[in-house]
């Protein structure tokens, strides 16, 4: 008489875990593709955010134009904000800091002129094909340029 098997044999278990394991293989490359395209759509809203609060800035502060850093636009981590030129409080201490979501942003100022009357920002991913795989560029019209294999700059076709 046979006794009664008290578990799983080992050849149940192996194949339980391959099962896991090719499920895992096919899963994985998926997930880290949709959380690049994830950054880069957060990179992409920073741009526009960070435009549309230069523009802002530019707009109440005429006599200063385009703001000198990316912090002047910030809240500067105070509670309640009180808008000056250099705290505008128009965008979070975050991205103001310049890296977000696998993004370096950079911001500057075209300090031709004074008042300043253009600007340019970049995002670009911190690590290529890990973080992201688009660089993005924007200046004063507000076209969001792209770029796959290099800094984007104003030659590079719009999203």
């Amino acid at each position: 008489m046979r006794r009664k098997q008290l578990g799983f044999s080992l050849i149940e278990l192996l194949v339980v875990v391959a099962i896991i394991l090719i499920i895992a293989a096919i899963a994985v490359p998926s997930y880290l593709s949709s959380r690049m395209q994830a950054n880069e759509a957060s990179a992409v809203q920073d741009v526009r955010t960070i435009t549309t609060a230069v523009t802002s800035y530019a707009t109440t502060y005429p006599t200063i134009g385009y703001p000198a850093l990316l912090l002047h636009l910030s809240d500067g981590g105070m509670s309640p904000c009180l808008a000056v030129a250099t705290q505008a409080c128009l965008i979070d201490n975050l991205l103001a800091n310049g890296v977000k979501s696998g993004y370096r942003i950079t911001y500057t100022q075209d300090n031709t002129s004074t008042p300043a009357l253009g600007y340019t920002i970049n995002a670009d991913p911190i690590s290529r094909g890990t973080s992201g795989r688009r660089s993005f560029f924007t200046n004063y019209p507000g076209v969001i340029r792209f770029n796959g294999a290099a800094p984007a700059t104003s030659a590079d076709p719009p999203i």
